[in-house]
């Protein structure tokens, strides 16, 4: 098989597959969440609903905006904004608006006023993790601001939110404490007269797991692209393969080092072929030394530092074509590494290393009977 240029290949009817299970475990009660283009899946926002999702989440107002753009019809919630965001915009496209403090809801407010559409809000709450959400200490206050600005008629509070920070270990007492505060913030909601919200604390690892509690809304990010956090689902799909042609080819002898700083010394002689793509495209350079390849129907070393725009595998007796495809990571059926592998080789995390891949690399949307290309 040979290719003309690197590709991220997306399997839509993995996407599915997932977004179908998660669809069933939760009755249905599933937020697609699509932040980062959709984990660097791209434009998917069809395939997940088609699949099962009610609602989709993203982080800024563009991402939502993007999404109506992409045709979702469902409610989509925009959860991470500035106190100057365009509100506006959201408010014209539906967009509901996550808040986690009065300014920003007094900006929610003010928008609303002048587009004289009523915004939707969902009150986000910290139940541990002290980055977004409101302060357990400053909650009661939003509660009854946002219960004010409701009789006004500026913004209607249809969801109560937090975000759990060790769901990936269910044993973990945090969880209890977190579900515990998550659950006296939504008593105080409804003692400030605030009613008819959905409840939303559980994401993939806490859906998985359990150790979300039960809710009226899951939040599924991570798991839609087959990555677990909690390491504990076996029936999760990897969503993603990246390949690369061979763009040169040489033999070399014992002692000949390669790439920057001549950190690889080849012991013997053997043969290198060289890929067209390297840390500028997403490739963490900490996993050099350590990553593989899969071509010919087996695992061959990345050798010497990650470059920019390039990387070296280290071939051993196989001499290969120029034009010929090598697999850098795709779904594991064969013996190709897996974007898991590659985390481990980085030690980081999957979201890390299928987020970063660049506008460089051609996607290329793949189903059971399609293959059509997305953008380059």
């Amino acid at each position: 098989m040979t290719t003309s240029a690197p590709q991220l290949v997306v399997h839509d009817d993995a996407i599915r597959a997932n977004t179908s299970r998660f669809a069933d475990r939760t009755d249905g009660r599933l937020m697609a969440v699509l932040k980062a283009d959709g984990f660097g899946h791209g434009a998917i926002a069809r395939s997940v609903i088609d699949a099962g999702a009610t609602s989709i989440g993203v982080t800024t107002i563009d991402e939502a905006l993007a999404i109506r753009r992409d045709g979702a019809d469902v409610p989509v919630l925009s959860w991470l904004n500035p106190v100057d965001a365009d509100f506006e915009a959201a408010l014209l496209a539906d967009v509901d608006i996550a808040v986690s403090g009065v300014e920003l809801l007094s900006a929610v407010s003010r928008a609303a006023l002048r587009t004289r559409r009523r915004a939707r809000v969902h009150l986000h709450v910290d139940v541990g993790m002290s980055r977004d959400g409101a302060a357990p200490e400053t909650w009661s206050a939003l509660c009854t601001a946002a219960r004010e600005l409701q009789l006004l008629g500026t913004v209607r509070v249809v969801g109560v939110m937090g975000h759990m920070s060790c769901a990936d270990r269910p044993e973990d007492p945090q969880n209890d404490r977190e579900r515990l505060l998550f659950a006296n913030a939504v008593r105080t909601a409804r003692r400030r007269g605030l009613a008819g919200f959905v409840t939303h604390l559980a994401a993939t690892a806490a859906t998985i797991t359990g150790a979300g509690g039960t809710h009226d809304v899951h939040r599924i990010g991570a798991g839609l692209f087959g990555i677990d956090p909690s390491a504990t689902s076996t029936d999760l799909r990897p969503t993603l393969s990246l390949t690369a042609p061979v763009v040169g080819t040489r033999e070399i002898g014992a002692g000949v080092g390669i790439g920057y700083g001549l950190d690889h010394v080849a012991a013997g002689r053997t043969n290198l072929a060289l890929l067209p793509l390297g840390y500028g495209d997403g490739l963490p350079r900490s996993a050099s030394e350590r990553a593989e390849v899969h071509v010919r129907g087996r695992r061959r070393p990345l050798v010497g530092r990650f470059s920019m725009d390039m990387v070296v595998v280290d071939t051993g007796d196989d001499r290969l074509h120029l034009g010929e495809t090598v697999t850098l990571f795709g779904r594991g059926t064969d013996g190709d590494p897996t974007v898991a592998d590659w985390a481990r080789w980085a030690d980081t995390i999957e979201h890390e290393i299928v987020t970063r891949i660049g506008s460089r690399v051609a996607r290329v949307h793949r189903s059971t009977d399609t293959l059509e290309a997305a953008h380059a």
